[in-house]
């Protein structure tokens, strides 16, 4: 599995992302979790441009996919702002997208994407307005289980 958390910077993505890691270690499973800005770094791309956001992206993606295929859980935190690069990345794979928001200041807001486009369909809603982090984490695991 591929969870895919969204959202513009200071929602909750990666607070989230790492607890959900840990949830998933828990019961023995093999996690690794990739981060947008980890991503920038190793690739050296600081380029918050619609062309360099797509670029983090995609690395992201595949990094994700070629891990996930060794059968490793990949828990990924990226602002992700791009709707068609999402639902393409869904429908090749076992992805579940989280798109993780609040109404809280958090003190990232200057890092917003401005175009960020929220998801449609096939996705778990995190508002994290207020909600302890367990709790969002069990939400999201209960909300991702898919039927084999």
């Amino acid at each position: 599995m591929i969870y895919w958390f969204i959202g513009q910077p200071g929602a909750g993505k990666t607070t989230l992302a790492l607890a959900l890691k840990s949830a998933l270690q828990g019961h023995g499973q093999p996690v690794i979790h990739l981060d947008g800005e980890f991503v920038r770094e190793v690739t050296d791309n600081q380029d918050f441009s619609e062309a360099g956001r797509i670029r983090n992206i995609r690395t992201g993606q595949r990094l994700a996919a070629k891990l996930h295929a060794d059968g490793i859980t990949v828990v990924a935190s990226f602002v992700s702002p791009y709707r068609s690069l999402r639902e393409e990345f869904k429908r090749n794979g076992n992805v579940t997208e989280i798109y993780v928001h609040t109404t809280e200041i958090r003190g990232k807001e200057a890092r917003f994407a401005p175009n960020f486009e929220p998801p449609q369909d096939g996705f778990v809603d995190m508002d994290t307005t207020g909600i302890p982090v367990a709790n969002c984490v069990a939400k999201i695991l209960r909300l991702s289980q898919k039927p084999a």
